[in-house]
């Protein structure tokens, strides 16, 4: 079980990296079109779209959906964990 829960924990690691990199990336106007930002797009877009829906950019400019995203993300992580740990 020990395993399953290292698994979960590095998926959740690598998707806030993606996250990350996201966020960094739509700075560089140049970054935005290459091919490694579109697959990142592709994966990361759909999770920060839920919560675009709910929370514009503040002055059509700042957009505060990745941070609600990150909280979201560590909850569900805190949460699966524990949840695979009681199973044990």
């Amino acid at each position: 079980m020990a395993y399953v829960i290292s698994a979960v924990r590095l998926l959740f690691t690598v998707y806030s990296l993606m996250l990350i990199v996201r966020i960094f990336g739509s700075w560089f106007p140049s970054f935005q079109h290459s091919s490694f930002f579109r697959f990142l797009s592709h994966y990361t877009d759909p999770y920060l779209n839920i919560f675009r829906r709910f929370i514009p950019p503040i002055g059509g400019v700042l957009d505060l959906s990745p941070i609600i995203g990150f909280f979201l993300l560590q909850f569900l992580e805190y949460l699966i964990t524990r949840l695979l740990i009681m199973m044990i």
